[in-house]
């Protein structure tokens, strides 16, 4: 295993329960996800104390100022029911937290691909498998779509095929809660049956509303994830061939 401590800049350490590395990123993508649940950007960079903190401080000030049922009644048209609703004793706390969320992840994106760029100038050595007695990682090729596929079955599994364990727990804890909440299921049984009626004035839409941020994130993240594991599977392969192998270019002594 790599001493990480003798390395300046790695560009990726592999753990027993995920795998963080360093890539280019397009910091408006990121800012993005902030923008839609704060939160889901540092997630992205793999900034886990920040994002479950912001996560965490998303759903609960949402829910004291009902920001997603003011949300809903705007694109309606239906204005003065939005004013009715919102909380504004609670809602002008979220603007501040709101607002540093986008660009704090603006900011950390920028920098992190100059710190990439760094690292892949330096062409650290990279660990391609750790076995733990919790579990085994290791780089491997894998199917972004298959990722994005199980993404969009259930929130979570997408990560969990490419070993992003913390982040595929949190989602698919986080996903189940907010179903229960929003009453999804019952939703979708009776649009089974044809009852649409009872359907749509089963569904919570404070709860409800959170959800389509959240998939986009999460089938979005899932196979980006996939396609820059593949490119950190053949930098591995790459550098391990340059140091152990012949050049192809050797003069044999006649």
């Amino acid at each position: 295993m790599i001493d990480y401590s003798s390395v300046r800049r790695p560009k990726a350490y592999i753990s027993q329960f995920s795998t963080t590395q360093l890539h280019l990123r397009n910091p408006f993508v990121v800012a993005f996800f902030s923008f839609s649940y704060p939160g889901f950007g540092n997630l992205m960079l793999h900034r886990y104390a920040k994002a479950f903190v912001l996560i965490g401080w998303e759903i609960f000030i949402n829910q004291m100022a009902n920001l997603n049922l003011a949300i809903m009644y705007s694109l309606l048209g239906d204005f003065s029911q939005a004013k009715d609703v919102v909380n504004e004793r609670w809602l002008i706390l979220y603007v501040g937290i709101y607002m540093f969320s986008i660009w704090d992840t603006y900011r950390s994106t920028v920098d992190l691909n100059k710190l990439y760029i760094l690292a892949d100038n330096e062409d650290a050595p990279i660990t391609p498998m750790i076995i733990t007695p919790w579990d085994i990682n290791f780089l491997d090729k894998r199917s972004p779509g298959v990722a994005a596929a199980w993404s969009i079955l259930i929130p979570g599994l997408g990560h969990l095929y490419v070993h992003k364990v913390i982040t595929g727990f949190f989602i698919f804890g986080y996903s189940i809660a907010i179903m229960y909440f929003s009453h999804i299921p019952l939703a979708i049984k009776y649009t089974m049956v044809g009852e649409f009626a009872k359907a749509t004035s089963t569904l919570d839409m404070q709860w409800t509303l959170y959800l389509p941020s959240i998939y986009i994130f999460i089938i979005y993240d899932a196979y980006i994830s996939a396609v820059e594991y593949n490119k950190l599977f053949e930098k591995e392969m790459t550098k391990y061939l340059r140091t152990k192998f012949q050049s192809s270019k050797f003069k044999f002594p006649i």
